[in-house]
């Protein structure tokens, strides 16, 4: 069943299942998005760079997590994704990570008697419990009729 505006409270916090980032998903992303970095694509690049080996992109860790989030399942009464605030790549994400989500409820924004706006302290947190991405993103709800 999906929630509605109405049905979050402040603080409330919820976690995804795990995902493990693959050399598909790299390749794949790479692909897509037309960033062929060598810090993504060159072993033997990596290994001389910050991190001593491939990484995946930070937009890639990023779409991730929205996904993950949807499969939670509470979409139903999602309008909009409203926004991304304060988006950091706080730790690289290797071949063979395993990430999952948590999301944190920090505002609730009633717009009008039908929508709502949640806003989440959100974090994308590997095996070792290392966040690797943190941001504040928003979603415009439904609300509850009366």
């Amino acid at each position: 069943m999906s929630k509605f505006f109405d049905d979050y409270r402040l603080d409330e916090t919820v976690t995804s299942q795990t995902r493990t980032i693959t050399e598909a998903d790299i390749v794949n992303f790479a692909g897509l998005s037309g960033d062929f970095h060598e810090l993504h694509m060159s072993e033997e690049f990596a290994r001389k760079g910050p991190f001593g080996r491939r990484i995946a992109h930070g937009a890639l860790i990023f779409s991730i997590s929205t996904g993950l989030t949807i499969q939670m399942g509470d979409h139903g009464n999602i309008i909009a994704f409203y926004g991304v605030d304060k988006l950091r790549f706080t730790h690289p994400t290797f071949i063979g990570d395993t990430i999952h989500v948590t999301k944190r409820v920090i505002e609730l924004v009633p717009k009008d008697e039908e929508r709502g706006v949640v806003a989440f302290e959100t974090q994308v947190i590997n095996q070792h419990q290392q966040p690797v991405v943190v941001y504040q993103d928003r979603v415009l709800l439904r609300r509850r009729q009366a």
